[in-house]
């Protein structure tokens, strides 16, 4: 039997996020004492540490109560329902990490345009192709160094809705 705090510290968690648990369904005490303390059982924290894992690897609380209902009545389900619920998360991530790889090739191009230097930013050439309200844009990388520029051709990215593709990335005509 543990007090709240104690199972917290057996999972490394605090106990603000046992209750928090509570509060949406996710957990509850096993009982309470005479003077309202949360009292929980090993199999609560079993139950505790199914969440912290599922968490851990992208559930929200929402697919967390599923999984968990599922877990409850494993005899009357079957394993299509959870790997279904995994494949969707997984698919879920694979796109995550395809718009993080757009932002990256997006962002790297952009940096790479720009010299970064001291002087005004009256032709930096990001400024140019954020304010850009064309599909091309010609900025010029300009030099610091003098009155040497350089020219290059950027694709800009117009679309707000985060549908993202490789032709929409801001790079220069090299393919760089």
């Amino acid at each position: 039997m543990y007090r709240i705090g104690e199972l917290a510290d057996l999972c490394e968690v605090k106990a603000d996020t046992l209750r928090f648990y509570e509060k949406h369904g996710l957990l509850a005490p096993s009982s309470r004492t005479e003077s309202g303390y949360r009292v929980y059982t090993e199999a609560d924290a079993a139950r505790l540490r199914f969440i912290l894992r599922a968490k851990a690897v992208g559930f929200t609380l929402n697919e967390i109560s599923e999984l968990l209902s599922i877990e409850l009545d494993k005899s009357n389900r079957v394993c299509a329902d959870v790997k279904g619920m995994v494949d969707i998360k997984l698919a879920q991530v694979q796109a995550k990490i395809a718009e993080l790889n757009h932002f990256q090739t997006s962002l790297q191009s952009l940096s790479d345009a720009c010299c970064g230097g001291p002087r005004s930013a009256e032709h930096c050439s990001i400024l140019e192709a954020l304010e850009s309200s064309t599909e091309r844009v010609r900025v010029e990388h300009h030099s610091h160094d003098g009155n040497q520029h350089e020219k290059h051709q950027h694709k800009a990215h117009q679309n707000e809705s985060h549908q993202h593709t490789h032709d929409k990335t801001i790079h220069d005509e090299s393919g760089n």
